[in-house]
């Protein structure tokens, strides 16, 4: 019982850091989003991304970096903040949106705008073709009702673009995912994912990949 009432107290004590955190997301990703982006300055900024995901934006076809011209610019507000507050992991993204880089929710805008407004193509890292077939049935069946047809993705719901995107980087999102790796994810994906087996994960991410990534729509900029 007196364990019981020490970790009550424990937890109680956390919850306030937790809604001060969420709170913080949340005012980070509203400010970015009212912001009137500066692209000169996104286009300054974007130069410590580059060793990554190239000056092109088209990431590395391996799928180690994603592909992120074009991406739709409220996904990238999202996943800047999300990746500011730990809401998303990986190690170098974090690093680059904290606030020694991205000193302010107004940088996260420039650089997102800059991001959408690149050129969308480039070369894409896909898979053997197999599966491809498969893969689309699958999409179409479990996916395409949020993604759209195509893997467009939507703009005004912050849903990502997927079609095009590399094959490899596909994957290993799929599987973090699953693994709990993506926290700021619904828990639908998972629900989704964890029934597929390895073959079927490289069905879908292999005909996401050979996808044509369209020209999305650009974020308003002075």
């Amino acid at each position: 019982m007196r364990l019981l009432k020490l970790l009550a107290i424990g937890l109680a004590a956390l919850l306030p850091a937790f809604a001060l955190g969420a709170a913080s997301v949340r005012q980070d990703l509203q400010q970015a989003t009212r912001a009137t982006p500066n692209l000169e300055h996104g286009r300054e900024l974007f130069l410590q991304c580059v060793s990554c995901h190239g000056g092109d934006g088209a990431g590395q076809s391996n799928g180690n970096t994603p592909r992120i011209a074009g991406q739709h610019y409220p996904v990238l507000l999202k996943q800047l903040v999300d990746f500011r507050h730990g809401k998303r992991w990986d190690f170098r993204m974090e690093q680059q949106a904290d606030r020694h880089h991205l000193t302010t929710p107004q940088d996260i805008a420039d650089v997102a705008a800059y991001v959408n407004g690149l050129d969308a193509g480039g070369e894409r890292g896909i898979g053997d073709g197999a599966y491809a077939t498969e893969g689309a049935f699958i999409f179409g069946s479990d996916c395409a009702g949020c993604h759209g047809p195509s893997g467009e993705g939507n703009a005004k719901k912050a849903v990502p673009r997927l079609g095009g995107q590399h094959y490899g980087y596909l994957m290993r999102q799929m599987y973090d995912a699953v693994d709990g790796r993506r926290l700021n994810l619904s828990p639908v994906h998972k629900d989704k994912i964890k029934p597929l087996d390895f073959e079927q994960v490289r069905a879908v991410s292999d005909y996401l990949a050979r996808i044509e990534w369209e020209e999305p729509p650009k974020a308003p900029a002075r």
